[in-house]
C-alpha cells in the first residue's frame, strides 16, 4: 500500500467489506453477512448490548502464510484470549464462496479501540464489529471504518 493510499482504497478493503463470518455458537453455527444499513435478521448472540468483534490471526500483513504458521498464530491467539479471560466463540471469515476462509475468533465485550489493537499486534489490516443494530468494518491501522451497515444472521446446517 503507497503512502498515500487510504486503507479504504485499497482492492482487500472492498473484499473485506463483501466477507462472511461463520460463528459456531453454543446452539449452532450462524453466518453473519453484511446487509443495508438498518436492517438486521437474525438473533445477536450477545447479552447486555455487548459487541462481539472478530478477529483472525492468519495471513499477517496480507501476505499468504503456511497452514503452520497460521496454525500457530491462531493458537497464540487463543492463548490470549484465555489468559485474559475473554468469552468468545470461534468462528471463520471469508469470501461467500469459500473460496478463501480464515479461522478467527468472535470476542464478546471487546470495545473498537481494543480489538483493533489485538488485530494490529497480529498483523491484521481489520477486524469486524458486530453489534445488535450494525456489521462493521474497521481498520486496524487507520482512523477509518467502511461505511456501516445492517447484519444478516442465518443458521447454517450440517452440510453447509
Amino acid at each position: 500500500m503507497s503512502a498515500h493510499m487510504s486503507m479504504a482504497e485499497t482492492p482487500q478493503w472492498a473484499q473485506y467489506q463483501q466477507a462472511v463470518v461463520d460463528v459456531e455458537l453454543p446452539e449452532g453455527t450462524v453466518r453473519v453477512a453484511p446487509a443495508p444499513r438498518g436492517v438486521t435478521v437474525g438473533s445477536f448472540p450477545a447479552p447486555n448490548g455487548e459487541s462481539v468483534h472478530v478477529v483472525t490471526a492468519h495471513n499477517p500483513g496480507g501476505r499468504r502464510a503456511s497452514r503452520l504458521e497460521n496454525d500457530r498464530a491462531h493458537q497464540e491467539l487463543l492463548g490470549q484470549l484465555r489468559r485474559r479471560g475473554l468469552r468468545w466463540w470461534p468462528a471463520v471469515g471469508g469470501d461467500v464462496e469459500g473460496r478463501h476462509t480464515e479461522e478467527s475468533a468472535a470476542i464478546v465485550g471487546l470495545g473498537d479501540q481494543e480489538a483493533c489493537a489485538l488485530g494490529r499486534q497480529f498483523g491484521q489490516d481489520a477486524v469486524f464489529a458486530w453489534s445488535e443494530t450494525t456489521w462493521r468494518l474497521l481498520s486496524c491501522f487507520e482512523a477509518e471504518e467502511a461505511p456501516t451497515r445492517g447484519w444478516q444472521a442465518t443458521r447454517r446446517s450440517q452440510q453447509d
